[in-house]
C-alpha cells in the first residue's frame, strides 16, 4: 500500500529534479552580453541569424543605461559577477585591463577568418592594444569633424571649407558678428573632445615618461590650446556650455553658428530638425590641421570578453559574427554607428551619403588617446583648466603648467607602479 502510494511521489520528485537541472543547465549555457545605450536593441535584431547558425548558444542581452555603466562594470569586477562579453568604450579599456578583467584576444584573431586586422582603421584598432596586447575588437567608431553652413561660407567669399588653421581663422573672423550674437563656431566649454581633437593634431604626445606625467607644457599642446582660447578671445565662439544651448540644431539653421565641431550622430539630427529648404545649406568636412588636413579623435566602442567567463569560445563566436562587414552594415542601418572596417563602408547607404564622406576621410587620420586607466580623469581636468583660460583667469602658459601639475598628481600611482616594476628587474 505504502509502496504503491509512494512511487508516484518518487517519480514526481525525480521529474522536478530533472527539470531544475535542465533549467539550471540552460541558464548556465546562456551567454550574457552587456550593452550600454541603444545598441542593445539593435543587437537583439541581429541575434536570430546568429542563433540559427549556432543553435547551441543562447544569448541574453542585458541593456544598461550609459550613465550607470562604468560603476556597474567596476562593481561586477569586484564581486566576480562580470558578464561573458560587453560593449566597452575604448577609453575605458585600459582601466579594465589594469584590473585584469579582460581576456587577451590575439590568439583568437590569429586563428580567425572573420576578423581581419588590416581591414580596420589602424588607429581605431590601436585603441584596443594595451602594453602590446590586444584586448578588444572595434565594434563601431566615432570621431569629431566640422559641420558647416556652406551657404554662409559662400556669402562670405569662401568657395570651400578650411584646409588649415590659418584659413579657418580667416573664415571664423569673417563669419563672426558678436554684436548680433552671431559666431563662427560653437565650442561648448564643458566638452573636452574639441580641444582634444586640436591637441591630437600636434606632434607632441599628451603624456610623457612612459605615460606617467603630463606633457601639456609642450610646444604642440600650447599651440592647440592657444588656438582654442583665441577663438573665444576674438569672440568667434560664445563662452557657453552645452546645457546653455537649448537647441544647437535650430541655432545652426538660423545661422547663429557657421561651424559646429561634433560627431556623426548629428547627421541624423540635422536631417530631422532642419526644414527641407535648408537641407542643401550644410555639409561636413574633415578637421583642418595646423598646416593641412588634420588628425581627429579615435573614439567609439569595442567588444571585449571577460577573463572570468566560462563561455569565452561562445563569446568569441558572437564577436566574430558582429564583426562581419554585412552585419556591421545592418548595425549601421539600425543605429547610425559608423563601422570600424573599411570594407563595411562599401555599401550603397554609406557610399552614396555625401555627409558621410568626410567621416570616412577623417577616420584614416584619427589618433588614439593615451592608453592609461586615468585618461578620462585627465581629459576632464584638461577641459576644466582650459575653461579657466577661456574665462581669462589663466594665461595659456599658466594653464599648461596647471594641467601638468594636476596630471602628475593623477598619475602618481602609475609612477609608483612603474618604479616597482623597474626595481624587480
Amino acid at each position: 500500500m505504502h509502496a504503491r502510494h509512494g512511487a508516484p511521489w518518487r517519480w514526481a520528485s525525480i521529474v522536478v529534479v530533472l527539470c531544475l537541472a535542465a533549467c539550471a543547465r540552460r541558464h548556465d549555457d546562456t551567454l550574457v552580453f552587456w550593452t550600454f545605450g541603444p545598441e542593445g536593441d539593435a543587437v537583439r535584431t541581429l541575434l536570430p541569424d546568429f542563433e540559427r547558425a549556432h543553435p547551441g548558444i543562447r544569448v541574453e542581452v542585458q541593456q544598461l543605461p550609459l550613465s550607470a555603466a562604468h560603476q556597474k562594470l567596476l562593481t561586477a569586477i569586484a564581486g566576480g559577477t562580470t558578464p561573458d562579453m560587453a560593449q566597452l568604450g575604448n577609453t575605458w579599456l585600459p582601466e579594465m585591463v589594469a584590473l585584469h578583467a579582460l581576456a587577451p584576444l590575439q590568439r583568437r584573431v590569429d586563428a580567425s577568418t572573420a576578423v581581419a586586422p588590416p581591414d580596420y582603421f589602424a588607429s581605431i584598432w590601436a585603441t584596443n592594444v594595451v602594453d602590446g596586447r590586444l584586448y578588444g575588437i572595434p565594434w563601431y567608431v566615432d570621431t569629431r569633424l566640422l559641420f558647416y553652413r556652406s551657404d554662409l561660407l559662400k556669402q562670405a567669399g569662401f568657395d570651400a571649407p578650411p584646409r588649415d588653421w590659418a584659413e579657418w581663422r580667416r573664415m571664423l573672423a569673417a563669419l563672426s558678428h558678436p554684436a548680433r550674437k552671431v559666431y563662427g563656431i560653437l565650442l561648448p566649454t564643458n566638452e573636452y573632445e574639441q580641444l582634444l581633437s586640436l591637441a591630437l593634431q600636434q606632434p607632441d604626445p599628451l603624456l610623457r615618461d612612459d605615460d606617467s606625467r603630463g606633457n601639456f607644457e609642450s610646444a604642440g599642446f600650447k599651440r592647440a590650446l592657444r588656438f582654442y582660447v583665441d577663438t573665444f578671445r576674438l569672440q568667434q565662439a560664445p563662452t557657453v556650455t552645452n546645457v546653455e544651448v537649448a537647441n544647437p540644431w535650430e541655432e545652426f539653421g538660423r545661422g547663429t553658428y557657421a561651424f559646429y565641431l561634433s560627431g556623426p550622430w548629428n547627421i541624423g539630427e540635422f536631417r530631422r530638425r532642419l526644414p527641407a529648404g535648408e537641407q542643401g545649406d550644410w555639409a561636413t568636412t574633415p578637421l583642418p590641421g595646423p598646416e593641412g588636413p588634420g588628425a581627429g579623435l579615435a573614439g567609439g566602442a569595442s567588444l571585449v570578453v571577460f577573463r572570468a567567463s566560462r563561455r569565452q569560445h561562445s563569446a568569441w563566436a558572437l564577436l566574430e559574427y558582429l564583426s562581419q562587414p554585412r552585419v556591421q552594415q545592418r548595425f549601421y542601418r539600425l543605429t547610425g554607428d559608423m563601422p570600424p572596417r573599411r570594407s563595411s563602408w562599401d555599401s550603397p547607404r554609406l557610399r552614396n551619403d555625401p555627409a558621410m564622406h568626410a567621416f570616412r576621410d577623417q577616420l584614416e587620420r584619427v589618433k588614439p588617446t593615451p592608453a592609461v586607466p586615468e585618461w578620462e580623469r585627465i581629459a576632464v581636468m584638461m577641459q576644466q583648466v582650459a575653461a579657466r583660460a577661456v574665462a581669462g583667469e589663466l594665461t595659456v602658459d599658466q594653464a599648461a603648467v596647471e594641467m601638468d601639475r594636476r596630471a602628475d598628481a593623477i598619475l602618481a600611482k602609475r609612477r609608483w607602479l612603474l618604479a616597482r616594476k623597474e626595481a624587480r628587474r
